[in-house]
């Protein structure tokens, strides 16, 4: 781990282009990708260096989307410095107060905080898109679960009928990629680890954005489901009610066609994510992304008891026995 998060030897040079010439590098955090992140500290200033390698990082998504979402009034870091050849960028540092572990500590303020998140999306929705965004749209939602079937079921020794897998979502997802509702900016990944607490900000800008270079124009549930639906950290049902109700009423999108996209794309993603970190497991050696799945079944099968999911239901009944769900995964805790 020590190799891995060491500065690649370019860095130094290129801090030194940019009037960082004395400053330390201190290794700060890896994640699911190939990126990496380290602080870079010189006397009282501070700021994060980037490591987005190409080929596999292309940083120029990350810049884009930052770029736009401060045009928006929200709050994501400054970009200090960049050297897209080398995949490197030198970013506005926002310190080490998690979302994730104040809410830890004061669990009291959950709905505070998820009631201002919920504001900020629907603040972000009402803005027009970033040009060109790729689109999130139905034969991608239709490829992402089948991350379920292609990697989750295999490692678990399950022989599953994945073109009736296909079938079912298909039967699910058409009617949230016709329900009219408008196309959004979507950040992907918006989640309480993903998210920081500016010191000295109020409103939207007490929330400093991380991790959006997936953007997409995509369905304004879909990142409401991704933070209220976390696979890293509780939030309570009731708060999840209140929430879609709040934007919903916030937003002025028709409430019955919102809430039934909302249950359908929340089952979506979260039936990806138990692939996504199978793969990381097997294929990456990340291990402990399996510690999340039991969560993660736990929010599946909340999901699946809505009536519109009834076909993938159906499908789950008759191919994943419950002892190949979250049970399986007890020991990785």
């Amino acid at each position: 781990m020590a190799a891995l998060m060491t500065a690649p030897t370019y860095a130094p040079a290129f801090l030194a282009a940019h009037g960082w010439a004395d400053a330390q590098i201190l290794p700060l955090a890896g994640d699911a990708s190939f990126r990496r992140y380290f602080r870079v500290v010189d006397g009282v200033r501070r700021a994060v260096l980037m490591d987005a390698p190409p080929p596999h990082e292309d940083p120029r998504p990350f810049i884009a989307m930052a770029e736009y979402l401060r045009a928006q009034g929200l709050c994501a870091p400054a970009i200090l410095a960049r050297d897209l050849d080398q995949g490197l960028l030198l970013i506005e540092d926002f310190g080490d107060d998690r979302l994730r572990e104040a809410l830890d500590a004061a669990p009291q303020t959950e709905a505070d905080h998820y009631g201002a998140l919920t504001d900020l999306l629907a603040h972000l929705h009402q803005r027009p898109a970033m040009a060109d965004l790729p689109v999130h749209r139905l034969e991608q939602w239709l490829d992402e679960v089948m991350l379920l079937t292609d990697w989750y079921c295999p490692a678990l020794d399950l022989t599953v009928d994945r073109d009736a897998f296909r079938a079912a979502w298909q039967q699910v997802l058409t009617p949230v990629a016709e329900d009219g509702l408008p196309r959004v900016t979507v950040l992907r990944d918006f989640h309480a680890e993903n998210i920081m607490l500016i010191d000295g900000q109020s409103g939207l800008h007490h929330y400093g954005l991380l991790d959006f270079q997936d953007a997409l124009l995509g369905h304004p549930a879909y990142d409401l489901a991704s933070v209220l639906e976390d696979a890293r950290r509780d939030v309570t049902p009731a708060i999840e009610r209140q929430m879609i109700d709040r934007y919903i009423a916030a937003s002025g999108v028709d409430a019955r066609s919102f809430e039934a996209s909302y249950w359908a794309l929340a089952a979506q993603r979260n039936t990806r994510i138990l692939g996504v970190f199978v793969r990381l497991w097997k294929r990456d050696g990340k291990q402990g992304y399996r510690r999340f799945q039991p969560r993660m079944w736990g929010l599946v099968e909340r999901d699946l008891a809505h009536p519109a999911l009834a076909p993938v239901r159906a499908w789950f009944d008759d191919n994943i026995p419950p002892e190949k769900r979250a049970a399986a995964w007890q020991d990785a805790i």
